[in-house]
C-alpha cells in the first residue's frame, strides 16, 4: 500500500498535474472532472480504488473551494438558497458514501445514464433555457426544492460521483428557473460541500494519499480558478455549450461501463465470435 509518490514516476506526476489542470477547468464550468482525474488516479502503481476515491475527493476539493469564492466575488450568487442546499448536500453525500461501501455503483449506473440521456435531449432541445434567471417558485417552495436537488445529487455524489456538477447545474437551471451562469456559481458551492461529505466518510479510513491529493489540489486550484473566470466572462451560452458536451461524454463513459459491468460486451463477442 503506497502513502504517497515512492512508486510513481515524473511522467505520472506530470500527467496528475495536467489532469488535475483540466479537471478544475471543467468541474469549475460545468462539473465532470472527475471523467478525467478518476481515471488517472487509478493508473498511480498500487493504488486501490477507495484510495483513488479519496484522494479523488481531495484534490477535487482544492478546486471546488476557489471556483466557489471566485464565482462569489465576480456573480454574487444568493447565499440564502446555495447554503442550506449545500448543507443538506453535505449530509447527502455522506449517506452515499456509507451505502457505496456496500453497494456497488454498478446497480445504478443504467438509471443514471436513462437520466443524462433525458437531460441532453432536453438540453438540446430548448436552446433558451437558462439565458436568464426567471424562478419558477418562490417563500418555502423555492428553499424546500433547493434541498431536496441538494440531498438527491449529494447522495449521488457519494455513491458514484460522475457528472454531479452537470446534474446540479441542470436541476438548478429547469427546475429552480436559475440562469446558466448564476446556476454555475450555486452549484460550486454545493459540490464543495459534496466533496466535503465523502472526505469525511473516507479520512477516518486512511484512504488518503496526502502527498498526490496535495499536488492534485494545486493543480485543481489553478484550473477551478481559470474555469470560473472563462465562465463568467464567456457567459450561460458557453456554459450551455460545455455542458452538452460534457454530458455527451458521460452518456459515452457510463454506458461502456454498463456494457461491461453486465457482461453485455462478452455475451456480444461470443455470439458474433
Amino acid at each position: 500500500m503506497i502513502s504517497g509518490f515512492e512508486d510513481i514516476t515524473t511522467a505520472t506526476i506530470l500527467l496528475i498535474l495536467v489532469a488535475g489542470f483540466a479537471a478544475g477547468w471543467i468541474d469549475a464550468v460545468v462539473g465532470g472532472g472527475g471523467l478525467i482525474q478518476l481515471p488517472v488516479m487509478l493508473m498511480i502503481p498500487g493504488i486501490t480504488p477507495v484510495q483513488a476515491l479519496a484522494t479523488n475527493k481531495m484534490g477535487s476539493i482544492f478546486g471546488t473551494a476557489t471556483s466557489s469564492v471566485t464565482y462569489y466575488r465576480r456573480v454574487r450568487p444568493d447565499l440564502r438558497t446555495a447554503l442550506p442546499m449545500a448543507a443538506v448536500a453535505l449530509l447527502g453525500s455522506v449517506g452515499g458514501a456509507v451505502v457505496a461501501a456496500s453497494l456497488p455503483g454498478s446497480v445504478f449506473k443504467p438509471i443514471i445514464v436513462a437520466a443524462l440521456v433525458a437531460v441532453l435531449l432536453f438540453t438540446a432541445f430548448k436552446p433558451g433555457m437558462g439565458e436568464l434567471t426567471a424562478l419558477r417558485h418562490s417563500g418555502r417552495r423555492h428553499y424546500v426544492l433547493a434541498g431536496c436537488i441538494g440531498a438527491v445529487i449529494g447522495f449521488y455524489d457519494g455513491l458514484i460521483g460522475p457528472g454531479t456538477g452537470s446534474f446540479l447545474v441542470i436541476a438548478l437551471v429547469s427546475l429552480m428557473g436559475y440562469a446558466f451562469l448564476e446556476a454555475s456559481a450555486k452549484a460550486k458551492i454545493v459540490n464543495l460541500a459534496t466533496n466535503a461529505g465523502a472526505l469525511m466518510f473516507f479520512l477516518p479510513h486512511g484512504s488518503l494519499l496526502w502527498g498526490v491529493g496535495l499536488v492534485l489540489g494545486l493543480a485543481n486550484m489553478a484550473g477551478g480558478y481559470l474555469g470560473a473566470r472563462t465562465a463568467v466572462k464567456q457567459g450561460s451560452k458557453f456554459i450551455r455549450i460545455v455542458l452538452l458536451a460534457v454530458v455527451a461524454v458521460l452518456i459515452v463513459k457510463l454506458g461502456i461501463d454498463v456494457w461491461n459491468e453486465n457482461g453485455v460486451g462478452a455475451w456480444a463477442a461470443t455470439m458474433l465470435g
